[in-house]
C-alpha cells in the first residue's frame, strides 16, 4: 500500500490522537489503512476512524445519518460505532469513528450496479440532501493545483465554465430524472465481506440529482479510459436497467467526470511533490481533454 508523504500522516495521526482522548478510546497500535481524500485508520476493537479534510464537520455529521437513514432501508454500507458523541473536529478536521467491516475486497461494476439499482429507489429522505453541484469541488481542485502552468491552469478554468454552462441547460430538461445519488460510486467504493455482502463506502458525496450522474462513473472506465470491458459494462447495464451512454446527456457527465478526474490528479500531484509520476498523470490528462493525446478512450492509470 503507497501512502501519502509522512507530513499528511503525521497530521492525521495528531487529528486521531486528540480525538480519540476526547472520546476516551485506545490508539495503541492504530495504523493507517489509506490517507487519501480523507484520511482512515484502523483502531483495537474492531473500530476504525475516518478523518477528514478541514473546514468538513458538517460533512461527517451528515456521512452518520445517512449511514443511519441506510441501515433503516437494508441498504448495506459502512456504519458509525454506538456509544460515541461524534465528530469530533480537530485543528478544523472532522473525527468519526466507525465500526471496522468484516473482511472483503473491493466491489465489481455487476455490485456496484446492485447497489445504486436499490439506493436509486429509495424515497428521498426526510433530511436534507443538497443538490448535485458538480464544479465547486472541481474549481477547488483546480485552485489548489499550484503545480500546474498558467497556461494549462486558464484552459481548464475556461473549460470548467463552458461544461457548467452545458450542465445548467442539462438541468432544464424537464424528464430529467432525480433520486438519491452516492455521487461517487465506483468499485473502490464498494468492499464485499466473505458471505457475498457488498456495503456503500464514503458516503460524503450523497445528494440529490440526475440518476445518470452515478451511473457516469462506471461508464467513463469503458468509453474514456477503458479500465473495464465491454462485457463487465454490458453486466452493469443489465443489472441496472439502463445504458447511460445512450442518453442524450451522456457527454455533457461524461466530460464533468473526465475533468473531475483530471482536477483531482492535479491536486494530488502538488501535494505530492516527491511522485514526479504524479505531475505526468495529470498533464497528460490535461492535453487527453485538450485533444492532443488522440480520441477516446486513453491510457490513464491511477494517482498515488
Amino acid at each position: 500500500m503507497t501512502l501519502a508523504p509522512t507530513d499528511s500522516v503525521t497530521v492525521s495521526r495528531r487529528a486521531l490522537l486528540a480525538a480519540c482522548e476526547e472520546l476516551g478510546l485506545d490508539t495503541t497500535g492504530a495504523e493507517p489503512i489509506r490517507i487519501a481524500e480523507n484520511a482512515i485508520w484502523r483502531l483495537p476493537g474492531q473500530l476504525v476512524a475516518r478523518i477528514s479534510r478541514p473546514g468538513r464537520t458538517h460533512v461527517a455529521q451528515q456521512e452518520i445519518t445517512i449511514a443511519n437513514w441506510l441501515a433503516s432501508h437494508g441498504i448495506p454500507a459502512v456504519h458509525p460505532a454506538h456509544g460515541f458523541v461524534q465528530p469530533v473536529t480537530v485543528d478544523s478536521r472532522a473525527v468519526t469513528i466507525w465500526e471496522e467491516l468484516p473482511p472483503h475486497r473491493d466491489g465489481t461494476v455487476n455490485e456496484v450496479a446492485h447497489l445504486l439499482k436499490a439506493l436509486h429507489a429509495l424515497p428521498e429522505p426526510d433530511f436534507e440532501l443538497e443538490p448535485l453541484e458538480p464544479f465547486g469541488k472541481i474549481r477547488t481542485r483546480l485552485n489548489q493545483a499550484t503545480v500546474l502552468n498558467e497556461p494549462d491552469l486558464a484552459w481548464l478554468h475556461d473549460y470548467t465554465e463552458g461544461l457548467e454552462a452545458s450542465w445548467l441547460r442539462l438541468l432544464g430538461d424537464p424528464d430529467l430524472s432525480r433520486c438519491v445519488l452516492h455521487g461517487d460510486a465506483w468499485v473502490g467504493n464498494v468492499a464485499t465481506a466473505e458471505d457475498g455482502t457488498s456495503h456503500l463506502l464514503d458516503l460524503d458525496s450523497f445528494t440529490v440529482g440526475p440518476a445518470e450522474w452515478d451511473l457516469t462513473s462506471t461508464a467513463v472506465k469503458l468509453t474514456s479510459t477503458s479500465s473495464i470491458s465491454s462485457r463487465d459494462y454490458l453486466d452493469f447495464c443489465t443489472v441496472y436497467g439502463a445504458d447511460v451512454t445512450a442518453w442524450h446527456g451522456y457527454e455533457v457527465l461524461r466530460d464533468i467526470r473526465e475533468l473531475r478526474m483530471t482536477a483531482y490528479s492535479a491536486r494530488i500531484a502538488t501535494e505530492h511533490p516527491d511522485h514526479p509520476r504524479a505531475l505526468r498523470e495529470a498533464q497528460h490528462r490535461i492535453e487527453c481533454l485538450k485533444g492532443a493525446e488522440g480520441r477516446r478512450p486513453w491510457k490513464w492509470t491511477a494517482v498515488p
